[in-house]
């Protein structure tokens, strides 16, 4: 992660630093605190079924809350079992992903240089490190899509010339609708361009 060399004004509460020519806004990706609650929750979850499958099958005592060497091992010890393996599987992907911050980055935007940079860490592999550059004249507008209901989404877009609109929000948990009206308000007035949505 580049660090900026303008003097920083000052710093907004939700972790975006900004200075008269360069925006810097740091995106949170799968480090949320209801990510580390669900793996937590799974893991605990999926070794007590597996300890109490290995538990019926060995006639040994493996857990400290119940008894589970009373269960017969077909059917009741053997499905605990393939409950628990896959809930540790579960688990291992989980904090895989914590620990890879998937979906985690920062969107750059310097007025200096013109240019504009958005990165995303992504899964393992050759697209591990996520990276769009382009021109600052480039961007046509900012845009804002907010959708109500069971599964409610809102997110802010950046619609660039030639190329696919690019979020710029974390996926997932979304955000409040004066978080990402004041982000998208904000990154408009820094770009001196539209902002549409609203």
């Amino acid at each position: 992660m580049t660090a900026s060399t303008t003097i920083n004004k000052g710093d907004s509460p939700n972790g975006d630093r900004s200075s008269t020519s360069v925006l810097h806004q740091k995106v949170l990706g799968s480090r949320r605190l209801s990510n580390y609650w669900w793996a937590t929750v799974v893991t605990l979850g999926a070794t007590g079924f597996l300890l109490a499958g290995i538990s019926s099958y060995l006639k040994i005592n493996l857990l400290l809350v119940t008894d589970p060497t009373q269960l017969v091992f077909v059917p009741q010890g053997l499905v605990m079992g393939l409950y628990g393996t896959a809930g540790v599987l579960l688990a291992f992907y989980l904090w895989l992903m914590i620990f890879l911050d998937v979906g985690g980055g920062y969107n750059d935007f310097n007025q200096e240089t013109g240019t504009l940079k958005i990165f995303r860490w992504g899964f393992p592999g050759k697209n591990r490190r996520i990276e769009i550059d382009a021109r600052i004249r480039d961007v046509q507008s900012v845009r804002l899509e907010i959708k109500e209901g069971l599964n409610p989404r809102r997110a802010v877009y950046l619609r660039l010339k030639g190329r696919r609109d690019v979020p710029l929000t974390r996926v997932g948990q979304p955000l409040s609708l004066t978080e990402i009206e004041t982000k998208g308000a904000e990154l408009a007035r820094f770009l001196q361009v539209p902002l549409e949505g609203l």
